[in-house]
């Protein structure tokens, strides 16, 4: 289990003189393509003559990310310069050359690791006409150290030489130690990026949306208030007049269908176990959130994927009781179905997407193909952790809110459902509902969509909390209203018009994850573009499924208090 919990934050080692740094070589692939990443060694660099070591995955993260470290054969010692010295030579035959010339015409470039720190190199470069390619040969290291730890590290490369076939190339490199006063904790500060993160835009897009809640809450609460003040009124009194003047009243409204708005949805399995999930999303996202906010997760590789597992794993309880507790509401009989189904929903569609794009990754001998320990330790974790887990969920959850104590009585036959205005139709509410809370949201997904698809770390995770929490308030308000209009047109169907009105986000945040392909990054060849569009896809419906739980759930709170306060004959 050792291996599925995240290292402790980059407890970078501290050496004594002369003691071995290590230089790893992680992965090399083309700049535009962060994703398609490639063992450094599969192409045809040389390696050092010292002695190999060999690295494990440390964790399940790093496993995930394709992260591939081999031993570069550079011999360093803490504290101890070298000279500018060869360290290998490149019998360059024609194959070798037009591995290079490839990977120089595609902007090849790569990363390497020392004491945890991330260095990248360029591989070669193009002369103006690209008849001629240059390779760069000579690695000029300069590591800053404060004390006996490892705070900085630059690499500049020199040395460049024209790729001619049947030649040798020799590869050199030097070290330079200079002192530093970088503090080890602060180390990682050169990486971050504050002029694009805390740009002025970012403070805009949240006070923006900040203006958008305070709008909505205050649009909301005044229909409530003056609306419904107005129908409690009007059936109060009607309540007074005799059954001749009833029967000629113009009784109208969401007090019509009190027989039958509690009625259980249509597919209540379905249904019960998408809002279980949804609950569940929406817990790791605020416990990740809340971890990244108190920890500097960047500062490890993979350790933000290891803690979202992590998480992801420990409050499946959270699925099994939303969703057991309200499908056994809703009458549900076949309740350990919905408990497989509930529990197994999100894994499902992750790990199918992972595994198509995996194919397309072994095909392509990328360091991105998941190794198949890997994958079985994934499914260990979703049979021996989350279904246990849920199971107990489920139990308490029937147990414990399992009763239907609805405040009006369910009719035993159906009411007719009257014919409507077009735009009142479930359908076209649905697809208007998701446009708000998108819009509180899009800003923020273009810093996300750039920290994981370009160079950038993100680690403004204060600005993602003030984001979630606007996208909630956003979403239940718009749910409340349109279901208000809903239940006002004598249309009592709304758990899932609530659910996906809300869910419909999803949608307007896949179509602006084109408009990103193709206007802000320059992603090209079948393994990427497979990668972009399975993982977006993976996103947006995670995020559909948080926000419907979460419309769904205030709403059916809304629902219940009307119906508790109007008196039913």
């Amino acid at each position: 289990l050792n291996w599925l919990l995240p290292r402790e934050a980059s407890d970078g080692i501290i050496y004594q003189d002369k003691e071995e740094v290590v230089l790893w070589m992680n992965t090399v692939g083309p700049y535009h393509n962060r994703q398609e990443t490639y063992k450094y060694f599969s192409l045809p660099f040389c390696v050092g003559s010292k002695k190999s070591i060999s690295h494990y995955h440390e964790t399940l993260g790093e496993a995930l990310q394709g992260v591939e470290l081999e031993f570069s054969g550079l011999d360093i010692k803490f504290k101890d310069d070298v000279m500018p010295a060869t360290y290998c030579e490149i019998d360059l035959d024609k194959e070798k050359r037009d591995a290079f010339v490839y990977a120089i015409k595609n902007h090849y470039w790569y990363q390497m690791y020392i004491d945890d720190l991330p260095i990248w190199g360029i591989v070669g470069e193009a002369d103006e006409n690209g008849e001629d390619y240059y390779l760069w040969t000579y690695k000029k290291l300069e590591i800053g150290f404060n004390g006996n730890r490892i705070v900085d590290v630059n690499l500049t490369s020199e040395g460049k030489v024209k790729l001619v076939p049947n030649t040798k190339i020799q590869m050199s490199y030097s070290v330079k130690w200079k002192k530093s006063d970088v503090k080890f904790e602060d180390r990682f500060d050169k990486y971050l990026d504050p002029s694009f993160f805390q740009h002025r835009i970012h403070w805009f897009s949240i006070f923006n949306s900040f203006m958008m809640v305070i709008f909505l809450v205050g649009l909301v609460s005044m229909i409530l208030m003056r609306t419904l003040r107005k129908d409690y009124a009007r059936y109060s009194k009607e309540e007074e007049m005799d059954d001749m003047d009833r029967d000629l009243g113009d009784e109208y409204g969401w007090k019509q269908v009190h027989g039958d708005v509690f009625r259980p949805s249509s597919h209540p399995l379905i249904f019960s176990s998408l809002v279980g999930s949804g609950c569940q999303i929406f817990a790791v996202s605020l416990i990740v959130i809340i971890v990244a906010m108190i920890e500097d997760l960047y500062t490890e590789r993979g350790s933000m994927l290891s803690t979202a597992i992590f998480v992801y794993a420990a409050t499946s309880p959270v699925n099994g009781y939303f969703g057991g507790s309200l499908y056994a509401r809703q009458g549900g009989r076949r309740w350990i179905k919905q408990m497989f189904i509930g529990a197994f929903l999100i894994p499902a569609m992750v790990c199918g997407t992972a595994f198509f794009i995996n194919f397309i990754a072994i095909y392509y001998h990328a360091s991105r193909a998941i190794p198949f320990g890997t994958m079985v330790a994934v499914c260990c974790i979703c049979f021996f952790v989350i279904l246990p887990l849920n199971l107990v969920g489920t139990i308490l959850g029937r147990n414990l809110s399992g009763q239907p104590n609805f405040p009006c009585r369910v009719n035993a036959v159906p009411r007719p459902i009257p014919e409507k205005k077009w735009f009142m139709e479930p359908a076209v509410i649905v697809c208007l509902g998701g446009i708000l809370p998108f819009g509180s949201i899009f800003i923020e997904m273009y810093f996300i969509f750039t920290s994981f698809w370009a160079y950038k770390i993100y680690y403004v995770y204060g600005f993602m909390m003030l984001v979630l929490v606007i996208l909630c308030i956003v979403t239940v308000c718009v749910t409340i209203v349109c279901t208000y209009f809903l239940l006002n047109a004598e249309d009592y169907r709304w758990q899932w018009t609530s659910f996906l009105s809300a869910a419909s986000t999803a949608i307007y945040v896949y179509m602006y994850s084109f408009y990103y392909y193709f206007f802000k990054t320059k992603m090209y060849g079948l393994f990427q573009t497979s990668f972009y569009f399975g993982y977006m896809a993976v996103f947006s419906t995670a995020l559909g499924i948080m926000c419907g739980a979460i419309g769904y759930m205030g709403t059916s709170a809304f629902v219940r208090k009307i119906y508790t306060n109007v008196k039913i004959d």
